[in-house]
């Protein structure tokens, strides 16, 4: 391409070139040897692993989907067993998301703080998963709409009593 007149110049272009090949060399093997990443210390590590990753993601494309159409069906088609069935789904599905979700926030951030604190910080986001099922849970099971009821009732207006009986 280019011609280098000055020996100094052709030497240092030499010099960069062994060095880039050496380089991609050593960097292909490094890749060869690596290893996989070592397997979670604890069940309390959600965000460790493929299949966790891959886990979060589809619960994401699941939550983003069916949720809405979920929600905007006419409750005729969504009475009864298929409305529980869809509320525990949801239930379950938005623990798992959160709680994984929240594993991947504690590597990143926690130790920064401290490494100590990260154990605790898993123990806390399984509590919170925890509560989040059952709390989702009891709503998609209570005979008043499940968590489709619940949903419509934050926008509805407040109905009184006292016009009501009157």
């Amino acid at each position: 391409m280019f011609r280098l007149v000055s020996p100094t110049l052709r030497q240092a272009a030499n010099r960069i070139s062994s060095t880039n090949a050496t380089r991609a060399k050593l960097s292909s093997a490094s890749a060869a040897k690596s290893t996989p990443p070592p397997s979670p210390s604890s069940p309390l590590a959600g965000d460790t692993g493929h299949k966790a990753t891959h886990l979060h993601h589809h619960m994401t494309t699941f939550l983003a989907l069916a949720t809405p159409l979920y929600i905007f069906a006419p409750d005729s088609y969504t009475d009864g067993m298929l409305d529980k069935a869809f509320g525990m789904g949801v239930a379950t599905a938005m623990a798992a998301h959160s709680w994984i979700g929240m594993n991947y926030v504690a590597t990143d951030y926690v130790p920064k703080i401290s490494k100590k604190l990260l154990g605790p910080a898993r123990v806390l986001n399984a509590v919170l998963g925890v509560v989040t099922f059952v709390g989702l849970s009891k709503i998609a099971l209570n005979g008043k709409g499940g968590v489709k009821g619940t949903v419509k009732g934050l926008w509805r207006p407040k109905v009184d009593e006292k016009k009501e009986s009157s």
